[in-house]
């Protein structure tokens, strides 16, 4: 079963004893991003940072409103948490946050942090950014106040200079050249997406008749 994040707080209890005997803070990565729909270079995105910097969970947080991105194109967060659902359901280290879906508004990353914080100090986060999105961390809202609140990881892309005015946690992870925008084309033009995405989400877009007009 898919553990889902709704306060901050995930749906798994430990026991008591095993929180007592440890101080160690949980070590949780999130990628986030509009997940629309989620394929299989997010999985392994995820799947090779969760591994090579021995983090403890991976979150896939989908946003709200995202704030570059064009909201005609985007489905309404209900269907899109559903195929996130569908695709890590077999994952045990793999869970949803739904703090920005829960906020709403302008999905905001300092926002959302600072808030994760407050509920959970016990956690250290992660941020999950592809390479080509570091170039644009100077443009992030109150990135300044953000870089002190989060570790930004970095996932190395060919072209994509290794290299920023911020502390990043560089990690490689195998290049698939697969896109939310491919897949949301291939269906319009009614093309395969198997192996593009997970079975259970090409089945959920199959069967809920998503983005055969996008």
């Amino acid at each position: 079963m898919v553990k889902t994040v709704q306060t901050a707080t995930v749906t798994k209890t430990k026991p008591l004893v095993a929180a007592v005997q440890t101080n160690k803070r949980k070590k949780i990565g999130i990628l986030g991003g509009t997940f629309n729909p989620i394929h299989n270079g997010h999985l392994i995105i995820a799947e090779q940072v969760l591994n090579q910097l021995g983090l403890d969970e991976i979150r896939f947080m989908p946003d709200f409103i995202p704030p570059h991105v064009d909201q005609k194109l985007a489905l309404p967060a209900k269907e899109r948490v559903a195929m996130i659902h569908a695709a890590i359901n077999d994952n045990p280290l793999f869970s949803i946050e739904l703090a920005e879906i829960i906020r709403g508004g302008i999905s905001y990353t300092v926002d959302t942090i600072k808030n994760l914080r407050q509920q959970h100090p016990e956690n250290e986060y992660y941020f999950i950014i592809g390479g080509d999105m570091v170039e644009y961390l100077p443009k992030w809202h109150q990135i300044d106040q953000l870089i002190k609140l989060v570790r930004f990881v970095g996932v190395k892309r060919e072209g994509y200079p290794v290299q920023s005015p911020y502390p990043i946690i560089w990690v490689d992870v195998p290049y698939i050249g697969i896109s939310s925008t491919l897949i949301r084309s291939k269906i319009r033009h009614h093309q395969s997406i198997r192996y593009l995405v997970p079975e259970a989400v090409r089945a959920y877009i199959k069967e809920h008749h998503l983005y055969d007009h996008s």
